[in-house]
């Protein structure tokens, strides 16, 4: 699937003209591809690389264009159950056109004031890259909002569901530090190579400003990583806990009716029938039925003088 943008008035404007800079390629396809390939010259490996979900990012210098693979957070629907991927992305930069190839599609340009005011390739080329941060931040904030919903229904469970949701966000805040880290290094790459690639002195400023967005990015997400991590052993002792105080109430209940059932098996029907000889049966009856009553609830308060029916603090 093919987008076509241009810049209009410093804003990208998406347009059917065949001769539009800047194109944006969805998931391509066959034709597409041979397109990219034989016509723009674009690697094939490198193509195939920005489709390539465990691909890292790197920096490529062509003859005729500039390629970078970035990484970037992936759509997260209700069927990934709890487990947030990454995706990769291709930019290649031409003296006149700009070439995106993703694998999904997903809103590129949705940063607001991110895409304001632009006066070349140069600057899209770099909001790209950094659009893909905040989108890892808005992600990992998510993430977090997730772990404390769980974290709220973990004291009252006693089954796995929730902790294995929450081993599935630590293994996606693994995938996001690796990305992160990843287009750390491609930006880094992308200041060293500032005057070859023909960036100006003020968006060389703006990659410094990419690199600290980039490194807090980081941060965060190890600071969630490491917390997330460190506690997990905690609360799996919880879930433990639980099932220790579930499995103790139910042990008290069966011993205080385990004096009853020793009464009724001991006395049985020919025993109980020679016992109550002479009185009406409705009233032998519920005078048997009283008895147990009352050896029960004795039994009870036995357990409950003792601390054995309350759960340890």
């Amino acid at each position: 699937m093919l987008k076509r943008h241009e810049l209009l008035d410093g804003r990208l404007v998406e347009t059917g003209d065949e001769q539009s800079p800047i194109l944006v390629y969805l998931n391509p396809d066959e034709t597409e591809r041979r397109y990219l390939t034989s016509e723009l010259k674009l690697d094939e490996h490198t193509l195939n690389s920005a489709l390539d979900p465990d691909e890292l990012s790197r920096l490529e210098f062509e003859p005729d264009h500039v390629a970078a693979i970035f990484k970037r957070p992936k759509y997260y629907c209700a069927d990934d159950n709890f487990l947030f991927r990454v995706s990769s992305a291709g930019a290649f930069l031409f003296k006149n056109r700009l070439v995106l190839v993703l694998s999904e599609d997903v809103p590129l340009f949705d940063g607001g004031k991110s895409f304001l005011r632009l006066q070349s390739l140069n600057e899209v080329f770099l909001k790209i890259i950094y659009r893909s941060i905040f989108h890892f931040l808005e992600h990992l904030k998510v993430i977090n909002l997730i772990v404390d919903q769980l974290e709220q229904k973990l004291p009252s469970a006693m089954g796995n569901k929730h902790l294995l949701n929450l081993f599935t966000l630590e293994k996606s805040l693994v995938y996001y530090l690796n990305a992160i880290n990843s287009n750390g290094m491609l930006i880094e790459k992308l200041r060293t190579a500032a005057g070859k690639i023909g960036f100006s002195a003020e968006q060389v400023e703006f990659l410094e400003d990419m690199t600290i967005e980039n490194t807090q990015c980081f941060k965060q997400a190890d600071i969630y990583s490491s917390i997330l991590a460190s506690m997990m052993d905690a609360r799996a002792s919880v879930i433990n806990n639980n099932l220790n105080i579930l499995m103790k109430r139910l042990t008290v209940l069966s011993l205080v009716f385990l004096p009853i059932n020793i009464i009724a098996s001991i006395g049985g029907m020919s025993e109980y029938s020679q016992w109550t000889h002479g009185v009406h049966w409705s009233i032998s009856y519920s005078l048997f039925g009283l008895a147990m009553m009352v050896i029960g609830w004795l039994t009870y308060l036995i357990f409950r003088w003792s601390g054995l029916d309350q759960p340890a603090d």
